[in-house]
């Protein structure tokens, strides 16, 4: 069963910019990862401009053939690059207030502009 989640970035204009990841997305899964792999901001801007993604790894591309049928270890599997479905573009909130988990994702992450994780559920 999926535990899914939304993964988001404050931007310097307080807007936050966010992708929605279906799975894995407790605490100990994607918020480690993202703590672990993506507390750089330019690494987490390739991952939210991939758009929604399956399930996030450590890296956000491969130079070997990925897909969603053949996925590569700790690569991030993407809807629009790995299973050619429309790219779902971020969806952007007007503020971290204003950022929320719907009722159908159980966490959210931030990363701020004071470049810290913040989580919701």
């Amino acid at each position: 069963m999926a535990t899914r989640s939304r993964i988001g970035i404050e931007n310097e204009n307080g807007t936050i910019s966010s992708i929605y990841c279906h799975y894995d997305g407790y605490p100990d899964g994607v918020g480690a990862t993202l703590e672990e792999h993506y507390s750089n901001k330019q690494k987490l801007r390739m991952l939210i401009n991939l758009g929604d993604i399956s399930t996030l790894g450590e890296q956000v591309s491969t130079m070997d053939e990925h897909s969603f049928d053949n996925r590569k270890e700790g690569i991030t599997v993407a809807y629009h690059r790995d299973r050619g479905e429309v790219k779902r573009e971020a969806r952007v909130d007007e503020s971290l207030d204003k950022f929320g988990v719907s009722d159908y994702e159980e966490y959210g992450y931030v990363y701020t502009k004071d470049e810290k994780w913040v989580m919701f559920e």
